[in-house]
């Protein structure tokens, strides 16, 4: 039961620039999280998925915008984004996985 919810813990991995930057030069990597999620329960999640040792865990609320849409206000919704980096000699290949 705790595998099941340790995997809705991560929804998708984030690829941008930033986030390759980041990878090539800090061995880290970037998710997009559930909202209530803590540090500790991102590390597990990561360590189970894809079978490596975290380091530490970064965490951020990015906040949705307000959009419009025709004549109506909308906004989008809140998120969370976890940076995860790795311990040395640990690697993921997101391409794959």
């Amino acid at each position: 039961m705790q595998q099941i919810k340790l995997a809705n813990i991560i929804s998708a991995p984030i690829v941008s620039e930033k986030s390759a930057i980041v990878a090539d030069k800090g061995n880290q990597f970037v998710f997009k999280v559930a909202k209530t999620a803590t540090k500790l329960q991102i590390k597990n999640a990561v360590e189970l998925m894809f079978e490596v040792k975290v380091d530490s865990v970064r965490v951020l609320n990015v906040k949705g915008k307000v959009k419009r849409f025709g004549r109506t206000l909308g906004k989008r919704s809140d998120w969370k984004k976890a940076y995860v980096k790795l311990q040395s000699g640990h690697n993921i290949e997101l391409a794959t996985a």
